[in-house]
């Protein structure tokens, strides 16, 4: 009986504060600043993030035109890659950024893709939805230190 009680106070708790924002705080200037300043950074990264998949042949078009060439997807970073030789820690470190970045977007799946790490060369495997989440793919795996090539044979399901 103590807990409904709780959760009823919580409750009300919760729908009075909900009700206060609706009527009161989303018109303040300051509320309304924050939310403009994230719509602005959330606009700017998503066309940051397609200006670097079309620099790097990675649009939806690129990736079934390729995939219909040569049945996978490559690419290789163009930094000077030095005389560094990568060990197996470097790789296990590399798959699993690589995994996680996967796990932190929403479109991705990192159930549905398998990340292998070699000398710096990622294989990206599996299935995706369309043929612009391989880009994605490719583009998250490309942006992750260490990697000096990414070989991609998703397909897309």
């Amino acid at each position: 009986m103590k807990e409904f009680f709780i959760g009823l106070i919580v409750g009300a708790v919760l729908t009075a504060a909900t009700g206060w924002y609706f009527v009161t705080a989303r018109h303040s200037p300051a509320v309304r600043h924050v939310q403009d300043s994230a719509a602005t950074t959330f606009r700017q990264t998503a066309d940051t993030i397609e200006a670097k998949l079309t620099a790097w042949h990675l649009t939806g078009a690129d990736i079934e035109e390729e995939l219909t060439k040569t049945g996978k997807v490559v690419r290789r970073q163009m930094r000077e890659f030095g005389a560094t030789v990568a060990d197996a820690t470097a790789d296990a470190r590399i798959s699993a950024q690589i995994k996680t970045k996967l796990a932190l977007n929403k479109e991705l799946s990192v159930k549905s893709i398998a990340v292998s790490t070699t000398d710096g060369r990622v294989t990206l495997s599996g299935n995706v939805a369309n043929s612009k989440l391989i880009g994605k793919a490719v583009a998250l795996a490309l942006e992750t230190d260490g990697v000096r090539e990414v070989a991609s044979t998703l397909k897309v399901k």
